[in-house]
């Protein structure tokens, strides 16, 4: 491994690099009370209308990664529909994020565990733009347990209705208002390639994740909408204080080859690559950003 003091040298500069023990007792947690505060924005990055007037749909959009691509996407000219759970102050904090770059953001709270819940966020998206030009399937829950015979029936049922049926959900009622160049994008996970012990039911629905896209791809190919995936490593998000324990936290990110979790923001570029026409020759692909982690795809 390489030398983790250099490396943390390489890092953004004021990237949060180490984390201090703490644990939120509920799924999927609040951004506002982690410490420290995951950066979903780069100041550096700059837009070159990559997505000028489209729309974006955001899954999980209120912190984390969903808020990292939602202001990365506004930047690039996207007006963002994005829906959230019950995080009232992260949702509130994304929607003046995305006001700041310029663009109108709408905010759904919702429960897309529920089909229902997809059909209202795709419903107030048209009722509002009129059309959905990018999905992002985002949300996941995990709840760690120490062996197969600890996930309860309940467990595995949220757990795969969370990360697995929303995309599924989400993606049926986004696709008749989808038309050609449009791109559909799912978070998967390092997890899906590399397995995980104490998440044996997160990375089975991550593994789902990675084969819901390839085959999608090819379904809805002729119809010139791209379906990919991001899988990313670990990155600072509330899904960690908020699912693993203070000793876990304390030492989050530290066993990859960079030696350090990703922040938010660092994620968002390849949500945009994905997103615009820069991509348009790549579709059923997963793009993996995990620290330096050799997966085989």
């Amino acid at each position: 491994m390489a030398d983790i003091k250099s490396t943390y040298q390489n890092a953004p500069a004021a990237t949060p690099m180490d984390f201090p023990a703490q644990h939120q007792g509920k799924q999927p947690g609040c951004q506002q009370q982690m410490n420290p505060q995951p950066v979903t924005d780069n100041p550096a990055y700059r837009g070159c209308q990559k997505l000028q007037n489209r729309v974006a749909v955001i899954t999980g959009g209120d912190s984390g990664i969903g808020q990292a691509v939602a202001v990365a996407f506004s930047k690039e000219g996207a007006d963002i529909v994005f829906a959230y759970l019950e995080e009232q102050e992260d949702a509130d904090k994304t929607f003046q994020m995305v006001k700041a770059a310029g663009r109108q953001c709408t905010a759904v709270k919702c429960d897309l565990r529920k089909e229902s819940g997809a059909i209202q966020v795709i419903d107030k998206a048209m009722s509002v733009f009129g059309k959905i030009d990018v999905l992002v399937n985002n949300i996941a829950v995990q709840f760690p347990q120490n062996g197969m015979e600890q996930i309860s029936c309940e467990q595995l049922y949220n757990t795969f209705e969370t990360n697995v049926f929303s995309c599924f959900y989400m993606t049926k009622a986004a696709l008749p208002h989808m038309n050609q160049g449009g791109s559909i994008i799912s978070t998967a996970s390092v997890t899906a390639y590399q397995g995980n012990p104490s998440l044996i039911d997160y990375s089975a629905t991550k593994g789902a994740i990675v084969s819901f896209t390839r085959s999608l791809s090819q379904s809805i190919a002729s119809k010139g909408i791209r379906v990919n995936a991001v899988a990313p490593g670990p990155v600072w998000t509330p899904l960690i204080p908020s699912s693993f324990d203070e000793q876990r936290v304390s030492a989050f990110g530290k066993d990859v080859p960079l030696g350090r979790a990703a922040q938010p923001f660092e994620l968002a570029p390849a949500y945009v690559y994905l997103a615009c026409e820069d991509s348009a020759c790549v579709t059923g692909q997963v793009i993996h950003v995990n620290g330096g982690v050799i997966t085989e795809s």
